[in-house]
């Protein structure tokens, strides 16, 4: 279903807040929830604290009386909105099982957005950042197992693949080449605006949630495989965020803000099939309309402009969660060999300088090892190989894949061979 938002009806925000009992008192059951319902809590999560991070920017920066009381309103509603969305997950939901959520997350977040990205830059953008994300979450499952006794797709329910991707000792990067071309904020589609956006906020989300729970495990190498992802997550922000334009007002980010908001609670409402959780969306979607109209309001006063420039006339969907292994699978059979260019563009290992200015990152933070990889060296001390949950077609191409993936130059000590995957695909993983 499509609809113009700047013509439906929300709530006022004058009628918005709930008690305390109403904003904390819901969760899931972790081993009942469908795992897209997981995956869509995960991302409103950082959709909420994305809106409310950017309303306290933009309220130490105006001096408007209506706007500085519109954003002192709508910060508070946004911030209880967060906590419903974040405290659905339950107390007995282990940090790595979360965190095997929020990889499903970027996985098939980038995977959906890559396919329904009509700017041809941006989707490039998307594929490279999805084969990074998608080799963490095969990082993560090792641990998942070997802490907790988890099988992943007790999480994963078989929608998503677990295999090694683009290395993640490689996506240390000079943050530099992390920066994109931004798009123009009068060409670009308002469904390239809303799915940046979307993306930007569910990145930021994982690199807080790792930081801020990374560290409670006591395993050395475990708290350095969260270390050394977090890491990678600071990149991904920095590298989503430099294709937004720079030149938006502050009222124009405002308004796509909300739009956003509008989009994915939307998207999130017509998904989902838990019928408790699809109240919330369903709730906070008219939540979020009434803050679109005052949006709107704000922007056509200050900046003399039809909203409708901005944004169109029409919702789009930015986070339809379904399986996206095919696709996928494609990307990393053809593009795990590519890396970052030097002109914002993209190269492959082969065509890569020996001046490349991120061998000097990688070799730098990769001197006393990389914990990803050790992570696959302490697995296969246990169970002679590490978890792979995949189709037989890239079981069989494991070896093949890695020895396209990995640089000879950069390389942490250490480091998983090529002889070690060939050795691993000939054991069997009992759980």
């Amino acid at each position: 279903m499509s609809f113009n938002p700047l013509k439906e009806k929300g709530l006022s925000i004058d009628k918005q807040l709930r008690t305390w009992h109403d904003i904390a008192h819901r969760k899931f059951n972790k081993n009942e929830v469908n795992c897209y319902s997981r995956t869509r809590q995960i991302l409103m999560n950082g959709i909420e604290v994305e809106a409310w991070n950017f309303k306290h920017n933009f309220a130490r920066n105006t001096m408007h009386t209506d706007t500085q009381e519109f954003l002192a309103q709508t910060k508070r509603i946004e911030d209880a909105q967060q906590t419903t969305i974040n405290w659905l997950a339950p107390c007995d939901q282990s940090v790595l099982e979360t965190t095997l959520g929020y990889e499903q997350v970027a996985v098939d977040l980038t995977a959906w957005l890559a396919q329904n990205e009509p700017d041809e830059y941006v989707k490039e953008t998307y594929d490279f950042g999805l084969l990074e994300d998608f080799d963490h979450l095969y990082r993560y499952s090792q641990w998942a197992y070997m802490v907790h006794g988890i099988d992943p797709d007790n999480i994963l329910q078989g929608q998503t693949d677990v295999m090694l991707g683009r290395p993640t000792q490689h996506h240390h990067n000079c943050n530099i080449l992390r920066l994109r071309k931004p798009y123009d904020k009068n060409t670009a589609s308002p469904q390239t605006k809303v799915n940046i956006m979307t993306l930007v906020a569910g990145e930021q989300q994982t690199h807080n949630y790792y930081g801020e729970h990374g560290f409670e495990y006591g395993n050395e190498c475990l708290r350095e495989t969260y270390a050394e992802i977090k890491d990678v997550e600071e990149e991904h922000v920095t590298m989503y965020e430099s294709l937004i334009d720079p030149t938006e007002s502050f009222y124009e980010k405002l308004l796509l803000h909300e739009f956003t908001e509008v989009c994915t609670y939307q998207n999130c409402m017509k998904d989902e099939e838990d019928e408790k959780i699809k109240d919330i969306w369903e709730e906070f979607l008219v939540f979020e309309l009434g803050h679109l109209q005052k949006a709107a309001e704000l922007f056509k006063k200050y900046e003399k402009r039809d909203p409708e420039e901005v944004i169109g006339d029409r919702v789009f969907d930015p986070c339809h969660f379904t399986s996206q292994k095919d696709y996928v699978s494609d990307i990393l059979i053809n593009q795990i060999d590519k890396r970052l260019g030097t002109n914002k563009d993209y190269t492959t290992i082969k065509k890569l300088p020996d001046d490349w200015a991120s061998y000097e990152i990688q070799e730098k933070v990769g001197e006393d090892g990389a914990p990803s990889e050790v992570t696959i060296h302490v697995i296969a001390e246990q169970k002679h190989r590490d978890i792979i949950k995949a189709s037989d077609m890239l079981k069989s191409n494991v070896p093949k894949l890695a020895k396209k993936g990995l640089q000879t130059k950069g390389l942490a000590p250490e480091s998983v061979t090529i002889e070690e995957y060939e050795q691993m695909a000939k054991e069997t993983f009992e759980m």
